[in-house]
């Protein structure tokens, strides 16, 4: 009888650690797609103004080509404030870029934002931007930078560059 009850409560604990550990894999999934960062929900909340681009465009922000990734994936269109990029300050409501995917129907879907700044290290609400060295493929000197994926999942991360679930497929070539 010891021998079964012993059988009996490895077996519940096994079936409680599994379940445990499902339950934080389905937490983890939801947390990238559903934006569970506390700075991407600031983001948001800051820059909610910008799901219609014409208010980027408004607020002074130029388009620059989509970027793609080597490996696959995507950043997006940047619409880039060339006033906040040299105004060397780091606001949470002033990203110095605003991305954007194309869509099929001609559209544009706000993804994310971009902080930039020229020194650092840097840092917005204590997570540390990405260092970019000199030469890059940009054409500039070494930058700090940091992706906020506030409106769309990103598998890799809400800081991570690029996202797989973005495309530059639907991009317009520029005009000759």
């Amino acid at each position: 009888m010891n021998m079964t009850s012993n059988f009996w409560n490895r077996l519940l604990m096994a079936a409680a650690a599994l379940s445990a550990c499902t339950t934080l894999a389905h937490q983890d999934a939801a947390a990238s797609v559903s934006g569970a960062s506390p700075l991407a929900d600031k983001v948001r909340a800051a820059n909610s103004r910008f799901v219609d681009v014409k208010a980027a465009t408004a607020e002074g922000y130029a388009p620059i080509p989509c970027a793609s990734g080597i490996t696959g994936g995507a950043m997006g269109i940047h619409y880039v404030n060339g006033q906040y990029l040299k105004d060397g300050k780091i606001d949470i409501a002033r990203p110095e870029a605003v991305m954007y995917e194309p869509m099929a129907d001609g559209t544009l879907r706000l993804v994310a934002v971009e902080y930039i700044a020229s020194k650092g290290p840097a840092s917005l609400d204590g997570q540390l931007f990405n260092f970019n060295s000199a030469p890059n493929r940009y054409g500039l000197g070494e930058f700090y930078e940091l992706h906020v994926w506030a409106w769309k999942g990103n598998p890799t991360g809400t800081f991570a560059d690029m996202n797989p679930k973005v495309s530059c497929e639907h991009a317009m070539a520029p005009s000759q």
